[in-house]
């Protein structure tokens, strides 16, 4: 299951089969976490002074196949982009529609029914409802273990908190008693140092480019 999956079955109610209130912009949202996670196999990379030229650019390091085809077409597409700044990396792949792709995935893979339907017998709609909910069962133990309980994130877990910090979706995925507390436990996993020395600021500056790019299309939505 790719990160970006995993953040689309927390952002999907189980039942309606549409994103919870509060979740949106997608779109940007997956987009970052495929970059992201690219990053953190290190294919991925943002420059730095040792590299020459303007720091804090995109540029592959590694374009050899991951064997995922999401994250191979991404792949490819950034090794077309090298040189843009993460936010506008983050805007390119999010123009290839990640979402439908990714839940037509789930879908065929039996993750989620495709109900279509037609609004008022005249505008056709698409929902996603859960067929099988044990990976997202499993993420949320997980994720509950580590902003409820106090435990430690694997990269993995990280990333995907650090991914809802970025689109300030924390609250409307992780519904919980007390969602100030959750919050503030989210924003010290996604602030803290994991993906290792390494990838730091890359891992930074992706999720800081998520959400630019999240806040731009609210923008452009609303203007």
């Amino acid at each position: 299951m790719l990160i970006a999956e995993d953040l689309l079955l927390l952002a999907f109610d189980d039942t309606e089969g549409k994103p919870v209130s509060g979740i949106e912009n997608l779109d940007q949202a997956v987009a970052g976490a495929l970059l992201l996670e690219l990053t953190l196999l290190g294919k991925v990379d943002v420059t730095g002074e040792a590299d020459g030229g303007k720091a804090g650019r995109i540029v592959v390091r590694d374009a050899t196949p991951v064997g995922n085809t999401e994250l191979d077409a991404a792949l490819a597409v950034l090794d077309g982009e090298q040189g843009a700044k993460p936010q506008d990396a983050v805007a390119r792949l999010a123009k290839d529609d990640p979402v439908d792709r990714l839940l037509s995935g789930l879908a065929d893979r039996g993750v989620l029914r495709r109900e279509s339907r037609k609004v008022l017998k005249l505008f056709p709609v698409t929902r996603w409802p859960a067929a099988d909910s044990r990976h997202e069962e499993q993420l949320r133990a997980e994720l509950h273990r580590v902003l409820d309980e106090g435990g430690e994130p694997d990269d993995r877990t990280a990333a995907v908190i650090a991914l809802l910090v970025a689109t300030k979706s924390v609250e409307h995925a992780l519904p919980t008693d007390d969602p100030k507390a959750t919050r503030k436990r989210a924003e010290q996993i996604a602030e803290g140092n994991w993906g290792g020395d390494a990838v730091r600021k890359a891992v930074d500056e992706i999720t800081a480019a998520v959400m630019v790019a999240v806040m731009a299309a609210v923008v452009i939505t609303t203007s």
